[in-house]
């Protein structure tokens, strides 16, 4: 490795480092009000384009199948790069993908508008962990990864709500022309803002021969697969519910698609302050400990969310915030211990693979409960409890599973960083 390709880490002060971080935080605001975004406006859609719950899953699934193998392509190069060159490329492209998406006149554009923005999507989240590790020590990832995290926040109480209400009002794909102009916006600022980040790359390169036995090298890594194992289950079984909320909200209970904005923005509010929070108890406390303390907690509001009797709206609205932060309190506790599992100049690789495990995984956990639920005439859905039984069997798994999940054994220097993991 080149000699001027120095820590990235130490060369940043603590002021451009929490720019960063915000930054990156936006980001993956707009790639998660990109996917997410799509949920509650799903009675909307299923109107627009005359289709049930399961062709509606598949739109779904179709982004996050493609994010899916992108990642996992992404995986093949993104070592031989700096990762800011990376970053802004993808991001143009996925502001594009988001205009060819507004500007669906059918079904099955939409749904090769959606595997579009998926391709672009995977790489970007691949990319976005890349350089959190590669910037911020293990012993303060958790911290940063919670920062990160409130880009989920930020779109259950901004995003989504407004994207809702532009839907209700101007239809359906006004909310992804907003995306077109904020990912402009966002993309000036990461142009400034980001470092040149070149730590990673070997010199000399790894040959293209070699990449793609690399690559099942590192996929195949008994470590590597129990972390992708980890993430197949958080993820698979949170898609069981979220996609299915709003439509069952509507459909089930008669809540009015404009309110929906107001039960996201409950929820989101609540894990914005609670994001960076958990992130912090995960470097305290453990990661390991967090999760499975969160997993506890995130059972009964699965099983309330999906056997949800007739409530007036302001009961909805007090409930989906520990909904909310049940959930978010698994993912974050999780992301951090996975930036610990490979090694340093495997960590871009495996993070790409990651994502697109995590990107298959949600597709699929949506598809498959999609075809666990039926609508009837009069636009009821049924089913959706068996979803939440099955989510809380995978979440009960995923409880013993990440016991499992271990650090790389780095040099001793190394691993006392990581031993709070």
């Amino acid at each position: 490795m080149s000699s001027s390709n120095a820590n990235t880490s130490a060369l940043l002060t603590p002021g451009r480092e929490r720019a960063l971080l915000w930054l990156l935080a936006l980001t993956q605001f707009t790639i998660v009000v990109d996917f997410m975004v799509m949920m509650p406006l799903g009675p909307q859609i299923m109107h627009a384009f005359t289709i049930s719950p399961a062709a509606f899953a598949a739109a779904v699934s179709a982004y996050s199948w493609c994010a899916g193998i992108s990642g996992l392509l992404a995986a093949t190069y993104v070592e031989r790069f700096d990762r800011r060159t990376m970053m802004l490329v993808v991001y143009a492209l996925f502001a594009l993908s988001n205009l060819v998406c507004a500007m669906a006149t059918d079904y099955h554009a939409l749904l090769l508008s959606r595997a579009f923005a998926g391709l672009t999507g995977g790489v970007l989240n691949s990319v976005l962990l890349a350089i959190i590790s590669d910037v911020i020590p293990p012993q303060r990832r958790g911290a940063a990864m919670g920062t990160v995290m409130t880009s989920f926040s930020l779109a259950a109480v901004a995003g989504v709500p407004l994207g809702v209400v532009l839907g209700a009002h101007y239809g359906w794909s006004s909310p992804f022309f907003e995306l077109v102009l904020l990912s402009v916006l966002i993309w000036a600022g990461a142009w400034k803002v980001l470092p040149t980040l070149t730590a990673h790359i070997r010199i000399p390169a790894i040959p293209l021969s070699r990449t793609l036995p690399d690559l099942w090298s590192l996929m195949r890594d008994p470590a590597h697969v129990r972390g992708f194992g980890l993430t197949a289950m958080v993820m698979g079984s949170h898609m069981l519910i979220v996609p299915f909320i709003s439509p069952t909200l509507v459909g089930n209970l008669g809540v009015e698609p404009e309110s929906i904005s107001l039960i996201y923005m409950a929820g989101g509010a609540a894990t914005f302050f609670t994001s960076r929070m958990v992130g912090r108890l995960s470097d305290r406390f453990g990661k390991r400990r967090v999760f499975q303390v969160a997993g506890i907690c995130s059972l009964l509001p699965v099983l309330f969310i999906t056997h949800l009797p007739q409530l007036p709206l302001w009961a909805l609205i007090v409930f989906f915030p520990f909904f909310m932060v049940s959930g978010n309190s698994r993912m974050i506790p999780v992301q951090a211990l996975l930036t610990t599992v490979p090694e340093p100049h495997r960590r871009g690789a495996f993070m790409s693979v990651n994502s697109a495990v995590q990107q298959i995984a949600t597709g699929t956990g949506a598809w498959i409960g999609g075809l666990m639920l039926t609508t009837s005439n009069t636009g009821q859905i049924s089913g959706y409890g068996l979803n939440g039984w099955l989510c809380c069997a995978c979440i009960l798994v995923a409880m013993w599973w990440i016991g499992k999940v271990q650090p790389y054994a780095a040099p001793a220097q190394e691993r006392a960083a990581v031993q709070t993991a």
